[in-house]
């Protein structure tokens, strides 16, 4: 679906032929490092997936195991599924990991400690020999540790791997199959994030988990070891309350996730709403919430201390260094599991939810015919009302049906009961045959204009030119700058309206069908274009298949074999045009007025020249367009990247603290340390003197104040660390919050620009992923490498591989019902697939070359221990035992630090590209700043003047101007109707107008140079209701009135004249109903109606209509008309229209091609030009519908001229 190549041919993975000892050794990477010396690794370095790695492969393997456990046991079918498919292998490094925390926590310390009683004064037990061979044993445990520990972790990390793909790809395929209502309950946010944030745990935890078992077990014998020492010390656990936090994180993230996904898919109108402030509101109480939630875990995260109150019982106990080494080595495996646990708890539990909604749609035979009795159906099994009543419908071969009805009657509920969206709750349903859909809102992905039309299917050439032949695409194709290879960007944002729905009807067109689902699909474009696609796609190409035509267009339906018109979810009454003309039904006299009329032969012989001519240009043109990459940090991190991280958590001072307070608890931390050698030494020397007869009488040792003072440093240690942790964690969840506020401005303030370029997707997963990644990773890893770097004093491609998928889902989300009538899940099940393979080879170069990384520094580390340890027993004169107590085990930490410190540095470097990634937005081509004009008056603009003076506009630098020298007048309180065929500029002046991207020349209203104006204060003052209604999730109240500036009186006031209060009142909640994600459970009519509700409650001088009433019926299109007329008598109304009926009594008319004014004047006027474009479109729509527009505009330049 997505132009991405995730498909090129890659290198085969050098693990398929690695030997024993290359792969427990790992130098199969050994060319890998060699070249990322040299230069940067790019995706084509990436290695071709394993067999067992691959997405489609686990997925279905997957699926089937889990449907099987779902029959079984529903509630824990998940949980049963997963361990069957990867339980063995698990188990088995499991075994293995227990063997080698059992041999580090026995073994090991009784060898140092032999080690260190051999230096004790006068003993006589161990000898120089046995002392190398415990040395010896020490150093062989070392190795096999290493040699162990590091396999093992690769295992467990293809297995994590393995359970994120396999999870991903069956929450994608579950996706696929959502019905309508759960989807209206699922939105594209939660599903990103549980994509991005949710399933990545189970990279970063569950290789961990193992612990939950090895945990105990190992503390258990570490205990009994120090029993015969010190006795039991008391342990503490906080994994359970640490599982609610996260829980609580997770839900609280989702929801600013989903915040952000409605705020991207929705800028342009926020843009022009001038809503900015109130949804940055939004996600600011959403990120605070959040930020609260992640504070509660990281508090429960300071457990580190116990450490310290474990040594406090031991020191007013014994006395012996080497006793308590054995005592941090029996607890050390702690710091191992920790938190592993409640992550992978949080993650399986979100996954389970998303996965035990309601599953399944059911495949159809094929076979052409619907037949329809009885049938009730609606969306909530809750609801009270039925969506659809008591439908009986016959339709056989070769027959156009067409449904008509008022907004909100069930036209649309109708088409999804054909596709099986909708749930039948009584009566019988038999749809037989291929269907293909065309929907009412047009879905595009972001591929190129071939793409979109074929879906999946193959290429046949004569098909295709017929299908963008009678789709009217061929001259459209011609302007295009790569012709029908043209990207047309995410949701066809590189598009016009009427543009989108012809391509949306060529996809359904070209795909060979027996039933064609059409919904609303000649709204979008002017009467012209309407005219051809009637005539030319749906009566002639599809006239010997099974067509329902959905339409507000009444003048198509004569030739129509069945007409049936819906209200309230019933058919109100069916039969063929003549029977409706005379059946009195409010539609009699909108019926009247529309007459079918032929086309005049000359009219279709110009078109059909004309595009052929055009079409002959766009066949030469071969080149494929390429789509922009996401950008991919170059080589390490920068210095100023972590400057800019450290500076976003406070100024100078609080950096400052910050690091005073790490290095004073790391001074009272060693300084702890030095003090027990001091007391161990100072025990040895007294030792000896007694034994030497060298004491005076009743000589003591002052143990109780060493004890006092020791316990003062430990305490102070305590509280130095609690301070430390707890300004560390508000300073980095502060960095956090303020990066997330300050990057989120710089979105909200980008230029439309910004948006057209990057994917939904792409923008989301900095504000899920890599957020994410600041939010829980970074502050682990950082504290980790200060404290190893202040101890020892004394792959970007991953992320990028990562974004196509989330864009990918969000494609999907938007176009469930087009991708389940074309029966193309398997094709994009294959695409999503792919896109995680690509990932999956990313992340296996990523995990093999950490663990090749770490265990060579393992071996290095080991070569150093080997040599300070014989070193110890070859010069082993005059040293106090106590003194090679801290050698040995300072040493030892310090090169534990080093291993660790290096490979927590390793992991920081890879985590900050989620930093460096976010700080790229931080450089974002702002919308201009400019200086507010407080000369103003208040109630500017008084009189709703617009003028366009010299005005160029393009999209881009690169891109061709769009508007071109555009200049004309709208005087006050002026209506003037913008016409003009498809991707003529109409929708670019409104953009213009509202300075969504950067122009040349001048936009004076009411005399005031806009241009030089802060854009807030110009579009505060101009209301629209956009040519896609768009409804934010909420409530009615927060869609109306975002600011709260209005009382309810007002809003019920607003909501009654455009109709909409009955249906509002009705609502258990009224004002306070919630909006569905979109606005879907809202029809696309009554969306429209709220857009002009919120235009009535803001009375501005100034209101524009962008084809506001393309996708209503005639009595809503009235009742806009009406609305206009009356309420908006005192505006300057410009209105884009492809309805000519709905502009012809304008003031004047703005006629448009190719980005400049062809015409302007009155209608009446333009018309007595019989060469002008307004009369030639005039003239297309028929003899009888021609005179009437002529009537209307005649009628209202008359009485212009007699007012």
């Amino acid at each position: 679906m997505d132009t991405t190549d995730v498909k090129s041919t890659k290198k085969p993975n050098p693990v398929e032929n690695a030997n024993v000892l290359s792969a427990l050794t790992f130098t199969y990477m050994f060319p890998i490092f060699k070249k990322t010396y040299k230069e940067k690794l790019t995706e084509d370095d990436l290695f071709r997936p394993l067999e067992e790695h691959k997405s489609s492969n686990l997925g279905s393997k997957l699926e089937r195991i889990w449907k099987e456990e779902y029959r079984k046991h529903k509630k824990s079918a998940l949980h049963r599924a997963l361990f069957r498919l990867f339980g063995l292998p698990f188990m088995i490094f499991g075994i293995i990991k227990l063997i080698d925390e059992l041999m580090l926590i026995v073994v090991m310390p009784l060898a140092i400690g032999k080690l260190v009683s051999f230096f004790e004064t006068g003993q006589t037990r161990i000898s120089q020999d046995e002392a190398y061979i415990y040395a010896g044993g020490y150093v062989i445990c070392l190795l096999l540790d290493s040699i162990i520990a590091h396999p093992s972790m690769m295992g467990l990390q293809h297995i994590s791997m393995k359970l994120r793909v396999s999870c991903s790809s069956l929450v994608y395929r579950k996706v696929l199959r959502l019905s309508r209502t759960a989807l209206g309950n699922t939105t594209v946010g939660q599903l990103v994030n549980l994509l991005s944030n949710d399933v990545s745990k189970f990279d970063q935890g569950f290789v961990l988990a193992h612990f939950v078992w090895v945990g105990p077990i190992q503390v258990a014998v570490g205990t009994w070891l120090l029993y015969r020492e010190i006795g039991m010390a008391a342990l503490y656990g906080l994994p359970k309350r640490t599982s609610v936090l996260r829980l609580r994180t997770a839900l609280r993230t989702d929801e600013r996730v989903r915040l952000m996904n409605e705020v991207i898919s929705g800028i342009q109108v926020i843009k022009m709403y001038c809503w900015e402030k109130p949804f940055a509101q939004l996600i600011t109480f959403a990120r605070s919430l959040s930020s609260l939630a992640e504070i509660n875990v990281s508090i429960m995260r300071v457990n580190n201390i116990l450490t310290y109150e474990e040594r406090a019982d031991y020191v007013l106990e014994e006395t012996s260094k080497q006793k308590e080494s054995k005592k941090e080595n029996g607890l050390g495996s702690f710091d191992k599991f920790k938190g592993s646990g409640d992550k992978n708890g949080t993650t399986n539990g979100s996954i389970k939810t998303e996965l035990c909604d309601s599953i399944g749609v059911p495949n159809r035979e094929l076979r052409p015919r619907i037949m329809l009795k009885n049938v009730t159906a609606k969306w909530l099994d809750d609801s009270t009302e039925d969506t659809l009543h008591n439908i009986s419908l016959s339709i056989s071969s070769s027959q156009l049906l067409a449904i008509i009805g008022p907004v909100g009657s069930g036209k649309s509920s109708l088409i999804n009961l054909l596709l099986n969206e909708l749930p039948v709750k009584s009566g019988n349903m038999d749809i037989v045959g291929k269907i293909s859909f065309s929907a009412q809102e047009p879905w595009l992905f972001s591929g190129s204009v071939r793409q979109n039309i074929l879906f999946g299917e193959k290429y046949d050439e004569d098909r295709y030119q017929k299908v963008i032949d009678v789709c009217a695409l061929k001259s459209d194709f011609a302007l295009f700058p790569f012709g029908d290879k043209t990207l047309v960007g995410e949701k066809g944002k590189a598009l016009s309206g009427g543009q989108k729905a012809r391509i949306n009807l060529a996809r359904c067109v070209y795909k060979v069908a027996d039933i064609y689902l059409l919904d609303d699909p000649l709204s979008a474009v002017d009467a012209n274009v309407g005219k051809h696609l009637y005539e030319r796609c749906i009566k002639e190409y599809l006239g010997n298949k099974i067509c329902v035509l959905v339409t507000h267009q009444l003048q198509y339906l004569k030739n129509a074999d069945k007409i049936i018109i819906m209200n309230d979810g019933e058919i109100q009454i069916e039969g063929k045009y003549n029977e409706l003309h005379t059946s009195g039904v409010n539609f009699g006299k909108l019926l009247q007025e529309f007459h079918t009329e032929e086309v005049e032969e000359k009219d279709k012989k110009k078109i059909k020249s004309r595009q052929n001519s055009e079409m002959e240009e766009d066949e030469s043109e071969d080149e494929d367009q390429e789509i922009e990459k996401e950008a991919q940090g170059s080589g390490s991190i920068k210095a100023a990247t972590y400057w800019a991280y450290f500076r976003a958590g406070g100024g100078r001072v609080s950096i400052f603290i910050l690091t005073f307070l790490f290095l004073f608890c790391q001074i009272v931390a060693n300084g702890g340390e030095y003090f027990v050698t001091y007391w161990v030494n100072l025990e040895q020397d007294f030792a000896e003197r007694v034994a030497n007869n060298l004491t005076t009488e009743n000589e003591t040792l002052p143990r109780d104040n060493i004890i006092y003072f020791y316990s003062a440093i430990t305490l102070g240690t305590i509280i130095v660390a609690v301070v430390k942790s707890l300004y560390f964690m508000i300073f980095f969840t502060i960095a956090s919050r303020n990066l997330h506020d300050y990057i989120f401005s710089r979105i909200i303030k980008a230029t439309m620009r910004f948006y057209n370029q990057n994917p939904s997707g792409r923008i989301l997963n900095r504000f899920s992923k890599d957020l994410g990644t600041i939010d829980e990773y970074i502050p682990s890893v950082l504290i980790d490498v200060i404290e190893l770097i202040l101890q020892f004093c004394h792959l970007s491609l991953v992320v990028s591989a990562k974004s196509p998928m989330f864009s990918h889902m969000t494609a999907t989300m938007h176009g469930l019902s087009t991708i389940r009538a074309f029966s193309a899940q398997d094709m994009l099940i294959q695409e999503f697939d792919d896109f995680q393979d690509n990932h999956s080879a990313a992340w296996f170069l990523f995990i093999a070359s950490s663990r090749c990384f770490g265990f060579w520094l393992d071996i290095l580390c080991i070569s150093f221990i080997t040599i300070a340890i014989y070193t110890l027993l070859v010069f082993n004169k005059q040293i106090h035992g106590g003194d090679i107590g801290l050698v040995i085990t300072q040493y030892m930490g310090l090169i534990g630090s080093l291993q660790w410190g290096m490979r927590q540095w390793s992991e920081l470097e890879n985590q900050m590209t989620s930093v460096e990634r976010v700080l790229e937005y931080t450089k974002l081509e702002s919308e201009p700043d400019r200086e507010e004009n407080k000369n103003l008056p208040s109630n500017w603009p008084e009189e709703g003047r617009v003028e366009f003076r010299d005005v160029r506009l393009k999209y881009s630098e690169s891109d061709p101007y769009v508007l071109k020298d555009l200049n004309f007048v709208v005087e006050p309180k002026e209506k003037v109707g913008i016409v003009g065929r498809t991707g003529a500029g109409k929708s670019s002046t409104i953009s213009a107008l509202f300075q969504l991207y950067n122009l040349e020349g001048s936009i004076l209203i009411d005399n005031v140079d806009t241009t030089k104006m802060p854009l807030d204060q110009v579009r505060s003052k101009i209301s629209i209701i956009p040519q896609e209604p768009v409804l934010f999730s909420g409530t009615m109240r927060k869609n109306l009135d975002p600011f709260e500036e209005y009382n309810d009186d007002v809003l019920w006031n607003a909501l009654e004249q455009v109709e909409l209060k009955d249906v509002i009142a009705e609502l258990p909640a009224g004002l306070n109903t919630n909006v569905f994600e979109g606005g879907t459970n809202f029809s696309v009519g009554q969306r429209q109606l709220v857009c002009l509700a919120r235009a009535l409650i803001r009375s501005n001088k100034i209101l524009v209509l962008d084809e506001a009433t393309a996708n209503v019926d005639p009595h809503t299109d009235a009742l806009i008309q009406n609305t206009i007329r009356n309420k908006f008598s005192g505006c300057s109304v410009l209105t884009i229209a492809h309805r000519l009926h709905t502009v012809m009594d304008s003031d004047k008319i703005l006629v448009m091609d190719a980005g400049t004014v062809k015409e302007y004047d009155h209608p009446h006027i333009l018309l007595q030009n019989e060469n002008g474009v307004l009369r030639n479109l005039v003239n297309t729509t028929g003899k009888n519908t021609s005179k009437n527009l002529e009537n209307i505009a005649e009628e209202n330049f008359v009485k212009k001229k007699i007012e």
